[in-house]
């Protein structure tokens, strides 16, 4: 595994960082790369117990509520990652609640205290998703692309509306539209990981969905590439170049754990026993590029699946890269993974009018 210092090491300098949901998925991996490089950090972790077991055992410092930082400390970025998970439990009446509440509470309540700061940070960097493009099916998906009414759209709408009420207060701020993060220790990959050992793995519906994933590790690095960048600001999509099919998705990882993954699940019976979340989780998708990331140099350490789950589960090389030519034993029809041209796209269909 990649040292956790070398994936900030484009972040100039010693910076003071506050982080919410520091103990998450993403957050505990970036808070322990910037620790390692030197940096400083506050941590925003909202349960007593578990602020208390960081507390003892970390290099940084520990809040419990945004109030205990004192109006003149000095802060440099902002990196807002806490909310709800959306895929450990059906999406009830509550639970969506849940899900757009405490967004916008940890939202509302960084942007408070960066009004209240004598030095104000340079940078707010606040979690979004893809979701916010809502469902598309084949299309292609741009930062310039608007957005589709969907459960997903109005939760990332209204969190990214959120943030950039901090603009008003002199911060740049920037909306990072996560993809499926992968990595082997949490999230939808170290979900999956033991049914696709024990050779329980298998295709969802129809398999066509497209998966707009990311490594980890890359999310870090494209983070710490934001702060240190000021032409970044706006939506970003964290997104690796080459999203793929659901039913490749499958293929790929079977390969990389060398297990069969012959199940096929009903699209009708997860309809059925997830609603919602299986329309908007599973069976839908999105077809998302970088543009942004791309545009202002970023360079993604595993632009392919297979390049980011040989390197996660610590394989010689699984094969070469997705995209061969179909015909050859796999399913890797290759007009899924040529990139349509980034400009004078024609889209015949209406769309959200986007803020830049």
């Amino acid at each position: 595994m990649t040292h956790a210092a070398d994936l900030v090491r484009g972040l100039p300098g010693r910076k003071h960082v506050l982080i919410t949901g520091a103990t998450g998925f993403i957050g505990r991996r970036l808070t322990a790369a910037l620790a390692d490089a030197g940096h400083e950090i506050t941590a925003l972790v909202r349960d007593p117990v578990a602020a208390a077991a960081t507390a003892a055992t970390s290099r940084w410092r520990v809040v419990t509520d945004l109030d205990q930082i004192a109006g003149d400390t000095s802060i440099d970025a902002v990196i807002n990652l806490a909310g709800e998970p959306v895929c450990n439990g059906l999406w009830t009446r509550r639970k969506r609640r849940l899900i757009l509440a405490s967004r916008l509470r940890v939202t509302r309540a960084v942007v408070r205290l960066i009004a209240r700061l004598e030095r104000r940070p340079a940078v707010l960097v606040s979690g979004s998703a893809i979701g916010w493009y809502g469902l598309w099916n084949d299309e292609i998906l741009t930062e310039c692309d608007g957005g589709k009414g969907s459960f997903g759209h109005r939760v990332c709408e209204a969190w990214e509306q959120a943030a950039h009420k901090a603009q008003k207060l002199g911060a740049r701020v920037v909306r990072l539209r996560l993809g499926v993060v992968l990595a082997i220790d949490g999230g939808a990959l170290g979900k999956a990981l033991p049914l696709f050992r024990w050779g329980l793995g298998g295709v969802i519906g129809s398999g066509q969905q497209w998966i707009s994933w990311i490594a980890r590790d890359d999310v870090v690095r494209l983070i710490a590439h934001v702060i240190a960048h000021p032409q970044y600001t706006g939506a970003v999509n964290a997104t690796a170049p080459a999203p793929v099919r659901h039913a490749t998705f499958v293929q790929e990882l079977a390969r990389a754990v060398h297990r069969p993954a012959r199940l096929r699940i009903p699209a009708s019976l997860l309809r059925f026993v997830a609603g919602d979340m299986a329309r908007e989780l599973v069976l839908g998708g999105q077809r998302v590029l970088p543009d942004k990331a791309d545009a202002h140099g970023f360079t993604f350490r595993h632009d392919t699946l297979r390049s980011a789950l040989s390197a996660m589960l610590g394989e010689a090389q699984v094969g070469e890269q997705v995209g061969e030519q179909a015909g050859e034993g796999d399913d890797f029809a290759k007009p899924d993974f040529v990139l349509a041209p980034k400009r004078n796209r024609v889209r015949d269909r209406p769309i959200i009018p986007h803020r830049p």
